[in-house]
């Protein structure tokens, strides 16, 4: 039978899986999840799976490493019905980037337009999403010095340059960041579309405008910080981001 290559990513992804059924899997559970693969015999078949696990013996992991990844590198989809099994069992699934409290329920998805990066969230990255016009210069300023003052770092996407395509650079500046600033003054697309991906990815999401007809309708319900593009009203935004950045530390 044909054996599929699996990218990093995907060979991360089950490292993080193959762990959580070490420390939580019993039999069953390894025989359910033959079953719903189609590949029971490659569970119950095996000469060490099922007796290692029940006799504890310390090769156990190393087995269960090697019948994860014989699963997958049967049938690729194996890998998310892998996830959806110990998602939906045991409430894990896949690594933490969510910055939100706890939740009854969660997901594990894999993104198909983007590369998902190395590494965690970074508990004291702020990033930073704003149109790309010079008026912003000064906003961004006072969202900097907002976030300097409660102990933070502050990117954009614009002062990195990692990949070839921006939005790639956009998620994985997300993807890593505890809170998420998204100024939605000029209903700026780009500005609504990261939004989207920062409340997607379960972040902490502080909306800020000059114009309260410029949030979303689907966003009104979310308290916002007002602001006026002045030397007194960035001072103001600078004062109520600070005060809001050190609630989320």
């Amino acid at each position: 039978m044909y054996k599929q290559e699996l990218s990093a990513a995907d060979r991360k992804r089950l490292i993080g899986l193959t762990k959580v059924a070490v420390e939580k899997f019993d039999a069953g559970d390894w025989q359910t999840l033959g079953a719903h693969t189609g590949q029971i015999r490659t569970v119950t078949g095996h000469d060490r799976l099922l007796r290692s696990l029940g006799f504890g013996d310390p090769d156990y992991p190393g087995v269960a490493h090697t019948v994860m990844f014989k699963l997958v590198e049967l049938d690729h989809e194996n890998l998310n019905i892998i996830a959806d099994y110990i998602a939906s069992t045991y409430g894990d699934g896949g690594e933490s980037i969510s910055t939100a409290p706890g939740r009854s329920r969660s997901i594990v998805f894999t993104p198909s337009v983007f590369d998902v990066p190395d590494g965690g969230v970074d508990a004291d990255l702020i990033a930073v999403m704003t149109p790309f016009a010079p008026e912003f210069e000064a906003v961004f300023g006072a969202i900097r010095d907002a976030g300097t003052a409660a102990g933070f770092r502050i990117l954009r996407a614009k002062d990195i340059w990692q990949h070839s395509a921006v939005i790639q650079d956009v998620f994985s500046l997300i993807f890593k960041a505890h809170i998420v600033v998204c100024d939605f003054t000029g209903k700026n697309p780009n500005v609504f579309y990261e939004a989207g991906i920062a409340h997607t990815l379960g972040k902490h999401v502080v909306p800020i405008t000059q114009a309260a007809a410029d949030i979303p309708f689907d966003l009104q319900h979310h308290r916002y910080l007002p602001y006026l593009n002045n030397a007194e009203g960035r001072l103001e935004l600078e004062a109520g981001l600070t005060s809001r950045f050190r609630s989320l530390k």
